[in-house]
């Protein structure tokens, strides 16, 4: 039997094992678990439950903030901003209370920044782990909200800020670049690309038109694998115009000193929407004053494609690997 890869499990595989192995239904369950989904949603009287949970396993520094802020963008992808959450905190043999409390520091100064709640969860130092990792699951009671299922053949592709922001932060903070391969000075606005992991502000201005069918955090597989999971989840087809995605010269020095590609790197802070066709602009001046959004591509009857820069267009029939876990993948095998 083939083994698993790190990162995500592709989607192939999910759907022949996990996604059909769900416990018990409910007839209030109206959003329920599938591929290429941010979150599930339950019926709750006149609401809706709207509910994410999400691991950060790959970063050290900051993880406290990462995790809040990565599980707060899937509900934000609702159109709604993030109310409540839980947090599960695993810490390896030999750390000490400072370095727990550092970690519970992290987490309520980003769960204040946001509005977020955070109930309880679980903390404990765990066997077999030999660096933190945090689970939090945010969840939400709305009235209304679209899925990144809901996209429809003819919507604009807009995405906002730019390419592989948490990647470019994480590389940054973790992998050791030399002063020819990334100036300091780069490296130092790299890092601080955490600030920008945060959709939330800009997922409710441009749901709040009434013109966005559909939202999807750019996550592992970037850019990419985000247009990639909306298209599949929706059931339409793209295209994604490579030379029309902004990426910042940060992340392109970082990405070019590995050799990845910046449009299939983990990019949460990024938020990719299904746009009516006729209402670009009306979002454009929904995020004044939010944060940039671009005209990226477009969904439509079909395949799946990325345009390259040369005009060409390459079919996608899988997900990509998020550039990330290549990096992390190389790096271990060298040591």
């Amino acid at each position: 039997m083939k083994r698993l890869d790190l990162g995500k499990i592709p989607i192939r595989v999910l759907n022949d094992t996990v996604l059909k192995l769900t416990g018990a239904g409910s007839d209030k369950l109206v959003a329920p678990a599938r591929a290429g989904l941010d979150f599930a949603a339950v019926k709750v009287g006149a609401k809706f439950l709207v509910a994410s949970a999400d691991p950060i396993t790959g970063v050290s520094a900051d993880i406290g903030t990462y995790a809040v802020r990565v599980s707060a963008n899937d509900v934000a992808t609702s159109g709604n901003m993030p109310q409540f959450a839980e947090v599960v905190i695993l810490l390896p043999r030999g750390s000490s209370e400072s370095d727990l409390a550092k970690v519970a520091r992290q987490v309520h100064e980003a769960a204040k920044e946001l509005g977020v709640t955070v109930l309880g969860g679980h903390t404990e130092v765990a066997p077999g782990v030999d660096h933190p990792i945090l689970m939090v699951t945010v969840f939400s009671l709305v009235d209304r909200f679209v899925t990144s299922g809901d996209a429809r053949e003819g919507d604009t592709l807009m995405m906002t800020k730019t390419a592989g922001l948490e990647g470019t932060a994480e590389l940054a903070r973790e992998h050791r670049f030399t002063a020819r391969e990334v100036p300091a000075s780069a490296l130092k606005r790299a890092r601080r690309f955490i600030d920008e992991v945060d959709i939330t502000k800009e997922a409710v201005a441009s749901f709040g038109t009434g013109a966005v069918h559909a939202m999807h955090d750019c996550t592992e597989g970037g850019v990419v694998g985000a247009a990639f999971e909306m298209s599949l989840a929706s059931g339409v087809g793209f295209v994604l115009d490579e030379a029309a995605v902004p990426v910042a010269p940060e992340t392109r020095l970082i990405c070019d000193a590995l050799s990845i590609d910046p449009l299939r790197l983990i990019g949460s802070g990024s938020l990719l929407l299904a746009v009516a066709p006729g209402a670009e602009a009306q979002v454009e001046e929904a995020l004044l004053g939010v944060c940039k959004v671009s005209r990226v591509g477009s969904f439509l009857k079909g395949g799946r494609y990325v345009a390259g820069r040369d005009g060409a267009k390459r079919a996608l029939h899988e997900a990509p690997q998020d550039e990330l876990w290549r990096v992390l993948s190389r790096s271990r095998r060298l040591r």
